[in-house]
């Protein structure tokens, strides 16, 4: 097997697949929604999550200004709305209306959480971090929403009844509905190592 080296680097494809967060905001009546494929968990406590935001997107201003957004997790089934999300501007339409969009009331923050989510995020702002031609916002999770089925007595997601929207880039999803997950403990990954 052969090893491409590129020097600068091309393309950004390399970590993926990944989820995508739906990321909604509000700033006063206007809504808008927005897919980003960078984010992340950040800390257990407080429980942080940040997403990255080119400042050319709509989306960035209502955040700036609001101090707040969701995280909004969608299935494979769902895809299609990961897609629309990310390749049209709130500027131009509202999003909310154009695709029938339905939400549920936030707890915690005004931004809207939507309904197809199996789980969601209610952030408030903490920090906004310039990370080159980005924004990087963590926001403190103040609520947390998941489908009751959703998840086991542990909190892990069960893949048969969530198949997460994988996304390979270039607007290609992956359904993972038919994956079998394994458990790899420590003892069993010093293994695999010294059987090679």
């Amino acid at each position: 097997m052969g090893i491409r080296v590129s020097v600068p680097p091309k393309g950004i494809y390399h970590a993926y697949p990944t989820l995508v967060a739906v990321v909604t905001a509000k700033l006063g009546d206007r809504m808008n929604v927005m897919s980003a494929a960078w984010h992340t968990a950040l800390s257990f406590e407080p429980f942080l999550y940040g997403v990255a935001i080119a400042p050319s997107r709509f989306t960035h201003h209502m955040i700036e200004e609001s101090g707040e957004f969701t995280i909004n997790f969608l299935s494979f089934q769902d895809a299609h709305y990961i897609t629309l999300f990310g390749r049209t501007s709130g500027r131009d339409i509202d999003k909310f209306k154009v695709y029938r969009v339905e939400i549920r009331e936030p707890v915690k923050v005004q931004a809207p959480v939507l309904a197809v989510a199996y789980a969601a995020y209610e952030c408030k702002v903490v920090q906004a971090v310039t990370t080159g031609d980005h924004t990087f916002f963590v926001g403190e999770v103040l609520a947390a929403h998941e489908r009751e089925d959703g998840f086991d007595e542990k909190g892990l997601p069960i893949l048969k009844v969530l198949d997460p929207a994988l996304y390979l880039g270039r607007n290609r999803y992956l359904s993972i509905r038919e994956a079998v997950p394994i458990k790899m403990d420590l003892e069993e990954a010093r293994k695999k190592i010294e059987s090679r």
